[in-house]
């Protein structure tokens, strides 16, 4: 059996295994035991996250690792242990969903020029594309020097800890057809 390989008779059995709640180290001794093999609890952690099985619940995590015994020798054990309170966990609030913010420059009504309308001083500040199949469009308005924006939408991009004042200055990409 070459390594990564599992077969699906393995795979099927943990499943069973994880849906009965086990955890991976014992989910590792029964797949060993039944079918010979000499599996790691990563190795099982591995195969479950790829079989779409996850960590689902915390005890899974905290299972103690497994050394494939040899036949006829007794493997030997660390008990469950409880969550260590040191873990680096995000909090409650972290795993919640955020709704995107939209960004929008107060005091400039964008031309929505297409790419290949755009001309050699025309702000490169993009809208669209949202969407699935949602065009993209450009501001259009006369770019400030040393820029590829407008100066709104030069301010908007330079925040908090951005390049302002950049001296190397503005670069200026070529399009180049493919042969």
């Amino acid at each position: 059996m070459e390594p990564g390989h599992w077969p699906s008779e393995h795979s099927d059995a943990l499943r069973d295994y994880f849906f009965k709640g086990l955890s991976y180290a014992q989910i590792g001794r029964e797949i060993n035991a039944r079918f010979g093999t000499a599996y790691t609890r990563n190795a099982v952690v591995g195969r479950a996250k790829r079989l779409g099985l996850g960590l689902a619940a915390p005890e899974r995590v905290m299972s103690p690792s497994i050394v494939p015994s040899l036949s006829g020798e007794p493997s030997q054990l660390a008990p469950n242990r409880a969550a260590s309170a040191s873990l680096n966990l995000p909090p409650p609030s972290a795993l919640k969903p955020v709704s995107p913010v939209k960004l929008r420059c107060v005091g400039v009504r964008p031309r929505l020029i297409a790419l290949v309308e755009l001309e050699q001083g025309d702000c490169r500040y993009p809208y669209g594309g949202d969407r699935e199949e949602e065009e993209i469009r450009f501001c259009g308005h006369p770019r400030q020097p040393g820029s590829g924006y407008c100066a709104p939408h030069a301010h908007l991009t330079r925040g908090p800890g951005a390049a302002s004042g950049c001296a190397a200055g503005a670069v200026v990409l070529r399009l180049v057809s493919a042969a």
